[in-house]
């Protein structure tokens, strides 16, 4: 356990991170490429840093979830499915995080990530508007509810990018515009935060000095990056995901060099 000397260290380097990543998070998913790397490079151990950064982003998800739900941007019925599947797919995640390694995660992103890169590029009309009438009420839910525990899973386990893969599941595969799968992606990761944040909490996993106060960053990251989004839809949306996906590839690529 750091000094409190070192808490106001970590702090100073924490906080302007979890900041921006709340931004990033809010508009395209993906803050926690920004804010896990900043927990491991103020010193804390790798386990402690993935809860404390589940501290620090939680609270900032659930004031954008709040801001989607209120302007509407949210198909409800979808959205608490996908919320369902997370909330146990993270706590999954969260506990196999605790025992074992993650290469071998890595050399399956670093050959996905890319394909997804070259799709967006190339499929300029992504999410440019909502097909998801097309398909049946139960199907859109049980989509939702395997996406939500799919990508849950992740989270709980990994961690960065889940956002960013819940709204292109969600754009992708039940067909809807980028704001609505915003949305949407914003209830299930709430639910996958909360549970991890419980997983890595009980086994005593979180530093509370520091993730209380980086919560407060992300939460005011999370209301400028939420009101961007809203306001500017699939203009804003669409190219912080190129953004977010270079992050990743550089995240992957450091986690197998160093």
């Amino acid at each position: 356990m750091p000094e409190s000397q070192s808490i106001a260290q970590i702090l100073l380097l924490v906080c302007p991170l979890v900041f921006l990543g709340g931004i990033i998070d809010a508009v395209a998913g993906g803050g926690g490429l920004v804010t896990l790397p900043a927990y491991l490079l103020a010193g804390l151990p790798p386990h402690l840093a993935s809860g404390t950064n589940k501290c620090g982003n939680a609270f900032g998800t659930f004031l954008s979830t709040g801001r989607f739900l209120k302007k509407g941007s949210v198909h409800l019925p979808s959205a608490l499915a996908g919320g369902a599947g997370a909330l146990a797919g993270a706590w999954c995640g969260s506990r196999l995080n605790l025992i074992l390694p993650e290469e071998f995660l890595y050399y399956l992103m670093l050959a996905v990530v890319p394909v997804m890169a070259v799709f967006l590029l190339f499929k300029r009309d992504f999410g440019a508007e909502d097909r998801s009438g097309r398909l049946g009420k139960g199907r859109l839910i049980a989509l939702a509810l395997g996406i939500g525990a799919a990508v849950g899973c992740y989270d709980g386990f990994f961690g960065p990018g889940a956002g960013t893969f819940l709204m292109l599941a969600f754009t992708g595969l039940c067909r809807f515009d980028l704001l609505t799968a915003s949305g949407n992606t914003k209830v299930a990761n709430s639910a996958s935060n909360l549970a991890a944040l419980a997983a890595f909490a009980l086994a005593g996993q979180v530093l509370w000095a520091v993730g209380i106060p980086a919560a407060l960053c992300g939460i005011a990251g999370n209301f400028v990056g939420s009101g961007l989004a809203l306001k500017g839809g699939a203009k804003v949306i669409r190219p912080m995901f190129f953004v977010v996906l270079a992050l990743l590839v550089a995240r992957l690529a450091w986690g197998l060099l160093a």
